[in-house]
């Protein structure tokens, strides 16, 4: 299993710099020029071509091209992500609090997902077909079509406007999470517990179930087999949910106000913030490969035949 692991790290470096090269190209593709953009932010009445050029070469930015990439992959190993254009504080310090609100609320929401997805998933498997089945089934697929932003609006002006039972902004304490968590739980729990669904109902038919059943096994004891093999197809999916709301929760933070990354790139685009935009690209590109490493490593620790495959 330790050889398993330092081989799927190893795949994932060449795959991290791919990431990075392509985060640092997009960037600087871009037709504003960055010494221009600093010198807007910081207020300077007059720009010239010998200030441009001043701020060019503090910034680094007079370099060759490929030089300027590897000194910002080295940097950002050191967590040190530059300085923003416009506050002029180092990205860390501003990119890092934002990244952690923003965590705590895809964890938060990432459990809830698991736990309701593989609850009704269970249940609609085994009463497949019956009102249940078909009640949970429809029901999800409404609120799932939902638009994330019109459930929240509503959240908003019947509990917190209309009962005033919770806030309707920012992260002051527990109850701030409900709304936020119920409006990414919905919007998400009627995609995987699907796929928990029709991995139990695919298992059922398995030869295993009925020579299972003919040895007089307990049912329950049947069915946590099921439910494990059938994990073993819904792990990378689950896995693979915690970057991915990690990186949608744009609409989510602007409405609650969350002091998160979502609410954090809308404000660096709309202000040109070129570091923190960067950054913020290359945090959600490596919480892809990373939880991808994870899901694989999970996979192969329940799954020993997977350990051959590289």
């Amino acid at each position: 299993m330790g050889s398993y692991i330092i081989k799927r790290i190893y795949i994932s470096i060449p795959l991290l710099l791919i990431i990075s090269f392509f985060t640092f190209v997009l960037i600087n593709l871009s037709p504003l020029d960055p010494a221009e953009l600093v010198l807007q932010a910081q207020g300077v009445p007059k720009i010239t071509d010998e200030l441009i050029a001043e701020t060019k070469e503090d910034l680094g930015l007079d370099k060759p091209f490929i030089v300027r990439y590897f000194h910002w992959v080295i940097s950002c190993l050191q967590l040190d992500f530059g300085v923003s254009y416009v506050t002029e504080k180092p990205v860390w310090s501003i990119i890092g609090p934002a990244f952690l609100n923003t965590l705590k609320l895809t964890l938060v929401s990432s459990v809830a997902i698991l736990v309701f997805s593989i609850l009704l998933g269970v249940i609609c498997a085994l009463k497949e077909g019956k009102t249940i089945d078909k009640t949970v089934r429809s029901f999800l697929f409404f609120l799932t079509a939902m638009p994330s932003y019109w459930l929240a609006s509503l959240l908003i002006w019947y509990f917190s406007v209309k009962l005033d039972l919770l806030p309707t902004s920012g992260m002051e304490s527990y109850k701030s999470y409900i709304l936020p968590v119920i409006v990414i739980t919905i919007s998400y729990v009627g995609i995987y517990f699907r796929n928990v669904r029709s991995s139990i109902l695919s298992n059922l038919n398995e030869d295993y179930v009925l020579y299972g059943r003919a040895c007089g096994l307990k049912e329950m004891k049947i069915t946590i087999h099921i439910l494990r093999n059938s994990l073993q197809v819904s792990i990378s999916i689950f896995c693979m949910a915690i970057p991915i709301i990690l990186g949608s929760t744009v609409v989510i933070e602007n409405v609650f106000a969350w002091p998160g990354l979502g609410s954090l790139s809308v404000k660096s685009i709309l202000s040109r913030d070129f570091p923190i935009i960067q950054s913020y690209v290359l945090l959600i590109a490596v919480a892809f490969v990373l939880f991808n490493t994870i899901s694989d490593i999970i996979n192969a620790a329940m799954n020993p035949k997977l350990r051959n495959d590289l």
